[in-house]
């Protein structure tokens, strides 16, 4: 699918203690999560400029399993989401994003880490740029690449929402969990 193509897109927000995350889901997978705290205005403006022919409506049923995963996440019981995602970018860009998704929960990697992964030693800017333009916040875990001498580089979500996420990961590392549900 192209972003120039016509699709339709269910958006729904997660309120959880204190987080406010909106989502959104094609009928391919998850293609947006937004900054803690952003509003609906972050997720439009993404979705005109990445994806301009969408029709988002909002259904909270659409998200659900997608939501769920989320939030057990963010309450410390999931290490690992299995779910499909649609993601539309350059082929470096889905090179970066692979590569994102294989960092463990709880673990740390640099950009020239990134780049060195992809082959692409040289290229630790344009990894930058791609982790920047990472449309799916938590789920490919962009939150999880620092710059090389261990600060907080530049998150969509915010450098707050950043060390948010890897204090949580860091929290949880090294409990197991179980993903047994409750009734």
């Amino acid at each position: 699918m192209k972003h120039s193509e016509e699709q339709t897109v269910y958006y729904g927000l997660i309120n959880m203690d204190d987080w406010s995350i909106y989502l959104a889901v094609s009928q391919e997978g998850l293609c947006y999560v937004g900054s803690h705290g952003a509003g609906i205005e972050e997720m439009e403006a993404w979705f005109k400029k990445n994806r301009p022919k969408a029709s988002l409506i909002d259904d909270s049923d659409k998200i659900s399993i997608y939501a769920d995963q989320l939030v057990d996440y963010l309450n410390g019981e999931r290490k690992v989401f299995n779910l499909p995602v649609d993601l539309i970018g350059t082929p470096f860009q889905d090179a970066v994003w692979k590569s994102l998704q294989n960092i463990p929960f709880g673990e740390k990697l640099t950009y020239t880490d990134i780049a060195e992964q992809i082959g692409k030693p040289k290229s630790v800017r344009a990894v930058g740029s791609a982790i920047g333009a990472n449309p799916v916040l938590i789920i490919v875990p962009c939150h999880r690449v620092i710059s090389k001498g261990g600060k907080m580089a530049g998150y969509r979500g915010g450098i707050p929402m950043k060390k948010r996420l890897l204090g949580l990961e860091s929290f949880y590392s090294h409990r197991e969990i179980s993903y047994q549900r409750k009734s």
